[in-house]
């Protein structure tokens, strides 16, 4: 049987954590590791009550939090086949994540991309300069690289060996689009499957200021640039 198991970075996320853990497949998901990352309320007692395995990432970074839990997970016999992210906000739908992993397990995919760009949004669950810097970011992309995707989005599933082949470094914003970017150039074989998006739980760190929604574009494009 393949081993899926999943890792959600986790900054202040004690109202969504425990309903993101438990909305995912059991039947299918053999781990689900929720990296704490500086938070300072109680996502970690939640998380542990909904059943995950709680890493703490003490330096904030959603790159920093992935890497802490591919570390965990690269030990002798924790190794999965597929390893799937999503956020802790509970904007994604977990329950989806079957449709997510399917292109890997049924037409030989190295990594899906959940987009949410081919799938329902709900209003309000993402701002304008998200929607276009995912816009921009995969235009780019596609003239750059030669490969087609329509989002950036967290909710992600990729070959475990894959993923460690490429050699993921990014410990900030700069994440899910180095992961795609490599993918490209490590010719890995990709799709996007629709996903469906909801308002989060609290305040995004990231699309919830200014600063946040700055500092991650200019990061999404410095990537894409830095390995041309």
């Amino acid at each position: 049987m393949t081993k899926i198991k999943v890792v959600i970075p986790a900054n202040n996320e004690e109202q969504s954590i425990g309903l993101v853990v438990r909305d995912i497949p059991k039947d299918i998901v053999s781990e689900v590791v929720v990296v704490n990352n500086a938070s300072t309320d109680n996502t970690v007692a939640v998380a542990r009550e909904a059943g995950a395995t709680v890493l703490d990432e003490p330096i904030p970074g959603y790159g920093r939090a992935c890497l802490k839990g591919i570390s965990y997970l690269s030990e002798p016999g924790k190794q999965p086949d597929i390893l799937v992210f999503l956020d802790g906000d509970y904007s994604d739908y977990p329950e989806e994540l079957s449709d997510v992993v399917a292109p890997i397990l049924n037409d030989g995919v190295d990594m899906v991309i959940g987009s949410r760009a081919l799938g329902k949004r709900e209003g309000g669950s993402m701002t304008f300069p998200q929607v276009f810097g995912n816009w921009l970011a995969t235009n780019l992309i596609r003239l750059f690289y030669r490969v087609r995707f329509t989002d950036l989005g967290p909710f992600r599933a990729i070959r475990f060996d894959k993923l460690l082949e490429i050699n993921m470094v990014d410990k900030t914003y700069g994440w899910t689009v180095e992961m795609q970017v490599k993918a490209a150039r490590h010719k890995l074989k990709t799709a996007e499957v629709p996903v469906n998006y909801k308002r989060r739980i609290g305040v995004s760190k990231v699309s919830g200021t200014i600063k946040g929604t700055f500092l991650a574009g200019y990061k999404i494009i410095w990537t894409i640039f830095k390995y041309l």
